[in-house]
């Protein structure tokens, strides 16, 4: 299991279109992916689930992925967040 943290910086957080952009990068991954934000935690394969938690620009959020090459995944996973545009 792999775990990170980062800080969303799209101008609209996690909403719509980066919502569906993130949605669409993570069905691609076979293991389970996670994210949890204030205590609360979404299947981050399901774009209600993400929208869910009103990730907005600024906000930290802790990934947790668990399966194959997880570290790897996780690492790539951060840097899409990272470069997420509307």
């Amino acid at each position: 299991m792999a775990e990170r943290k980062v800080i969303v910086e799209n101008e609209t957080g996690l909403h719509a279109r980066p919502a569906a952009s993130l949605v669409q990068f993570v069905k691609n991954y076979s293991g389970e992916v996670k994210i949890i934000k204030d205590g609360k935690e979404a299947n981050a394969k399901s774009i209600f689930n993400v929208m869910s938690l009103g990730i907005a620009k600024g906000a930290e959020i802790e990934l947790v992925i668990d399966g194959e090459d997880d570290e790897k995944f996780a690492d790539q996973l951060v840097d899409f967040i990272k470069n997420l545009s509307e």
